[in-house]
């Protein structure tokens, strides 16, 4: 055979394998981007899960400042402590190395993992706890002290819940937004490393007066629906 007939002979089988080779080089770039993309998604889910739901806690580090107005307006305190929302844990641990027993409630896995080894690395782990939990789901019963980086349009809600549930010796600290209901008994720092302070019996009253006042509201609503009739039609008929 010459080698003209040679070379025509071997380029089908030289074409066959470069086809083989470059089809492998795709699979394995394929394989690639798609255990990536997984990767990413498993990452991602617990921080993007929480903002579909219809009111989210924001995962936003505490500063150094708001952290020390929690521990100012609790100062007296003493018992369990729970932090709602509690990101990475550095309201759990500030508030166990003053002599807590504190636990912290999140939603997101990663943060709690993450805060269960900050807790273990700095001999923290007997004094804390780290939850994965929907804290409208949550019993708070059993705390007596009540932190809460909240936002503006879950504040009502919650505190309705917080007052139905705590005991009467209870104290909640709201950071960056305060209640919209409640009168606190004392606030220290300013702009957003404001904190409020509440008393839970005070606020149980308000809670329950609120209640009252809406109960009367919708009572006065019907009878002026039974009748046909405004209080001011009635007076101008008089």
């Amino acid at each position: 055979m010459s080698p003209n007939e040679h070379l025509v002979a071997s380029a089908p089988e030289s074409g066959a394998k470069g086809a083989k080779s470059r089809s492998g080089v795709g699979v394995a770039v394929t394989a690639v981007l798609g255990g990536a993309l997984v990767a990413l998604y498993a990452l991602a889910a617990p921080f993007v899960t929480p903002a579909l739901r219809k009111v989210c806690l924001p995962f936003v580090p505490a500063t150094t400042s708001q952290v020390e107005n929690v521990l100012r307006v609790l100062k007296a305190r003493s018992g369990t402590l729970v932090d709602i929302g509690s990101g990475d844990g550095r309201i759990v641990m500030a508030a166990a190395r003053r002599g807590f027993q504190a636990s912290g409630l999140e939603l997101n896995p990663w943060l709690v993992w993450f805060s269960r080894y900050r807790a273990w690395r700095a001999g923290l782990h007997r004094s804390t706890s780290f939850y994965i939990c929907d804290l409208w789901k949550a019993s708070f019963h059993q705390y007596a002290n009540v932190v809460v980086f909240g936002v503006p349009q879950m504040m009502e809600q919650l505190e309705q819940k917080l007052a139905s549930e705590l005991p009467n010796t209870a104290k909640v600290v709201a950071c960056r937004f305060p209640f919209p209901n409640w009168v606190p008994e004392r606030t220290a720092g300013e702009g957003l490393d404001t904190v409020w302070l509440y008393d839970a019996t005070t606020v149980r009253g308000a809670g329950r007066e609120g209640q009252m006042g809406r109960e009367g509201q919708t009572g006065r609503e019907g009878r002026e629906g039974q009748t046909g009739r405004s209080p001011e039609t009635e007076e101008a008929r008089q």
